[in-house]
C-alpha cells in the first residue's frame, strides 16, 4: 500500500495524526471536505509521485532527472501546484511500492529505492480526471486552445482514444441513454428513447459524465487486457528490455529458477497490470441517483483487477452514504456461501461487482480552517455517518426546527 505525509503545502498544514501523519492510499480512497481545503492538492501529489515511481521502475528516467527544482517547477507544475511550496516549511514524504520520495524542509529532494522493489510492484496506467473535464465536451477542437492545463490535455488525449471504442451505441449508466460517435466528423452524440443531441449541446450532467465514464471504461478494459497479455513495447522500451534480458542470461551464477524469476520481474515492468483512476468530483452536475450510478461503475472498474486503485474527491453526501452500502454489501458477500442463494439476493439489492471490503476503503476529511486532514472513523467496519457532509444536512434540519419554534410564537 502506498502512503503520503504532508506538512505546510498549499492549504494543507498537517495530515492526520491518528496514523503518524500518513494518508494511506487504499484500494478505494475518498477525500471529502469544503472547497479550498486541499482535496485535489493531495490527489495531484499522489498522481505525480505514482507517475514518478512508474517511470523510474520502467527505466524511462534516471534518478538524477528528478532534482528538487524539477520536481517543484516541472512535475508539480504539470498540475499547477508548484506555487504551493512554503519556503523552509514544506515537507512531503511519499512511500510507494518501489520507491520512497522525500521533499525536505531545506528544499532537498531525496529518492530512495526500496529493497526488493520489483517483487510486488505492478506497473500502473495512471489517469487524472480533472474537474474541468466538461470543457472538452463543450467546444470543438479543445486541443487547439492555448494555455489549457497539462492535466486536462492529458485527459483529452485519452478521451480521443476512448471515443474509438464507441461502435454503434454505447450504453451509459444514467438516463437509459447511449453514446454514438460519428468518426468522420468527430461528433459524439447522446441518444435516448425519443431524442438525439450532440454532446456539446447536451446537459451539463452529460457533458461531465461522458468523458469520465468513457475514459474510465476504455482504460479499465485496456489494462485488463494487458494484464493477461504481453503489451507491445515502444522501440526504446524494447531496446532496454533486450539489454536487461541479455544481462540476465550472461550471469553464470544464476540458477534456472533465479533466472526465471529475474526474467519475469523484467517483463512485468513493461506490462501495465493496474489502473490508478484519480477522479475529481464524480458527482459533478449530476442528480443524486445519477451520482451513485456513475460511482458504482467506477467501483466496478476498480474491482476488475486486484491491483487497481480508485481515488476520489467529493462534496457529495450521497456518495459517502452510498459507499457505506457498498461496504455492507461486501461484508455480507464475504460471509455467505455461493450455494445458498444469498449472493443472488445481495446482488439484487447492490451489484456484487461494485462491493467493497472494509479494509479496502479509507475516507479522509479535510478541514479548510485548520488546514488538517483526518481519517473518518468506522463503526463495525462501516464508514461513520458522523462526517462533515452529514453534519451539514443535520444542521439544515436543526435550522428548520428552530424556524418552526419561532412560527409557534407568531
Amino acid at each position: 500500500m502506498s502512503r503520503i505525509k504532508i506538512k505546510d503545502f498549499g492549504p494543507i498544514k498537517a495530515t492526520t495524526s491518528a496514523t503518524d501523519g500518513w494518508i494511506d492510499i487504499s484500494k478505494v480512497t475518498v477525500f471529502t471536505g469544503n472547497q479550498g481545503s486541499g482535496k485535489s492538492t493531495v490527489a495531484k501529489l499522489v498522481s505525480t509521485f505514482t507517475w514518478m515511481e512508474k517511470v523510474l521502475t520502467r527505466g524511462d528516467f534516471k534518478e538524477k532527472e528528478f532534482t528538487a527544482a524539477k520536481f517543484k517547477n516541472k512535475y508539480c507544475g504539470y498540475h499547477r501546484i508548484s506555487n504551493y511550496f512554503i519556503k523552509e516549511r514544506t515537507e512531503i514524504v511519499y512511500e510507494g511500492e518501489a520507491y520512497r520520495f522525500t521533499y525536505t524542509r531545506q528544499g532537498e529532494f531525496v529518492i530512495e529505492k526500496k529493497s526488493g522493489a520489483l517483487d510486488g510492484y505492478v506497473l500502473p496506467q495512471i489517469m487524472y480526471v480533472p474537474a474541468e473535464r466538461n470543457f472538452i465536451s463543450m467546444v470543438n477542437s479543445p486541443n487547439l486552445i492555448k494555455d489549457l492545463p497539462d492535466a486536462l490535455l492529458g485527459f483529452l488525449t485519452e478521451y480521443n482514444n476512448a471515443k474509438q471504442r464507441i461502435k454503434g451505441g454505447l450504453e451509459l449508466p444514467i438516463n437509459n441513454a447511449q453514446l454514438e460517435y460519428n468518426k468522420q466528423n468527430d461528433i459524439v452524440s447522446v441518444k435516448g428513447e425519443d431524442y438525439k443531441v450532440k454532446l456539446m449541446e447536451a446537459s451539463s450532467g452529460f457533458q461531465s459524465v461522458v468523458p469520465l465514464y468513457l475514459v474510465s471504461l476504455h482504460l479499465s478494459e485496456s489494462v485488463k487486457g494487458q494484464a493477461g497479455n504481453a503489451q507491445k513495447m515502444s522501440s526504446d522500451e524494447a531496446k532496454r528490455f533486450e539489454a536487461e534480458v541479455a544481462n540476465i542470461w550472461n550471469m553464470p551464477d544464476l540458477t534456472d529458477e533465479q533466472r526465471r524469476i529475474a526474467l519475469s520481474a523484467v517483463s512485468a515492468r513493461f506490462n501495465k497490470a493496474a489502473f490508478v483512476n484519480i477522479v475529481e468530483e464524480p458527482e459533478q452536475n449530476l442528480y443524486p441517483e445519477s451520482q451513485w450510478m456513475i460511482m458504482k461503475q467506477l467501483l466496478a472498474f476498480n474491482n476488475s483487477l486486484d491491483a487497481n486503485r480508485l481515488i476520489v474527491t467529493t462534496h457529495s453526501p450521497y456518495l459517502i452514504n452510498g459507499l457505506t452500502v457498498a461496504v455492507k454489501a461486501g461484508m455480507l458477500l464475504a460471509s455467505c456461501s455461493s450455494s445458498d442463494g444469498m449472493r443472488e439476493r445481495i446482488n439484487s439489492v447492490f451489484p456484487a461487482e461494485s462491493a467493497i471490503q472494509p479494509d479496502e476503503i479509507a475516507i479522509y476529511e479535510f478541514n479548510e480552517v485548520k488546514g488538517t486532514v483526518t481519517v473518518l472513523d468506522t463503526y463495525h467496519g462501516l464508514p461513520s455517518d458522523d462526517n462533515f457532509l452529514n453534519n451539514m444536512l443535520e444542521r439544515t434540519n436543526e435550522d428548520f426546527a428552530d424556524l418552526l419554534e419561532i412560527q409557534q410564537e407568531l
